[in-house]
């Protein structure tokens, strides 16, 4: 059971008031411009020449050890297609109640029925030692890996942001929950020095599918990404539906 269910109403009735401006650990902020609408973004696929570039970009997972970002999506084990999902910092309740929306319907069960084999990433920003923790709270289901350095947010044009931006239909839990949740989740982590770690509370995310194309022929990069979208506020994750739908083209 998550250690999260049983916040203190006191912590509850506390964070209500910063509830529209959901993030930690705080950090200092362009309040005019971290917290005013939609940030200038778009669904542009990445050129050839972005791939090219962060396909050596190094990820650590769990054990903190080093991968390449390439073999996330085109490794030797790697499935046709990869969906890699950008999340915020590791203490992020919205993320978090949006990969617990999506792990009820994007199972093992439903990629094991989709026509071609696909294969669903999760990388944060924070550092990963939390990747445990973050799996365990939202019971995940996939592969989570961590960019500490959030290079590859900024080379596939993931950008910053604290705006909250409309309620999408993943989150099931209000605002001032979710904020008290993820304020006890670091404070549990002050010992160990981890509660400042989780990631930047600005950088947002997205989520990228990349495909291999066989028709390229032997010898060649045959991956490439497919679709995209890039969050423009921190509640902007693709909805669940939409990347069931995608998946199952």
């Amino acid at each position: 059971m998550s250690d999260t269910a049983a916040v203190p109403e006191s912590k509850v009735q506390e964070a209500s008031a910063a509830s529209d401006r959901e993030s930690f650990p705080p950090a200092p902020t362009d309040i005019a411009g971290d917290f005013q609408g939609e940030v200038n973004t778009d669904d542009q696929l990445p050129s050839a020449e972005t791939l090219d570039q962060v396909a050596s970009y190094t990820v650590l997972d769990r054990e903190h050890k080093e991968h390449s970002f390439r073999d996330l999506y085109a490794g030797v084990d790697a499935a046709p297609r990869t969906l890699v999902i950008f999340v915020r910092h590791f203490f992020c309740g919205s993320c978090q109640e949006y990969l617990r929306s999506l792990s009820d319907t994007i199972t093992p069960d439903f990629l094991a029925q989709l026509p071609t084999r696909t294969a669903v990433v999760i990388v944060g920003c924070g550092d990963p030692g939390l990747i445990d923790h973050y799996a365990a709270e939202t019971g995940c289901p996939f592969p989570i890996y961590s960019d500490p350095t959030a290079q590859l947010y900024e080379a596939l044009g993931m950008v910053s942001s604290l705006a909250l931006g409309p309620r999408p239909a993943y989150i099931r839990k209000g605002m001032a929950r979710i904020v008290a949740e993820s304020v006890w989740q670091a404070l549990k982590y002050v010992p160990s020095g981890l509660a400042t770690k989780a990631g930047d509370s600005r950088q947002i995310g997205g989520e990228f599918l990349f495909e291999s194309d066989p028709s390229q022929g032997e010898g060649k990069d045959l991956t490439s990404i497919t679709w995209c979208h890039r969050m423009k506020t921190t509640r902007d994750h693709s909805e669940v539906s939409v990347l069931a739908s995608l998946l199952q083209r």
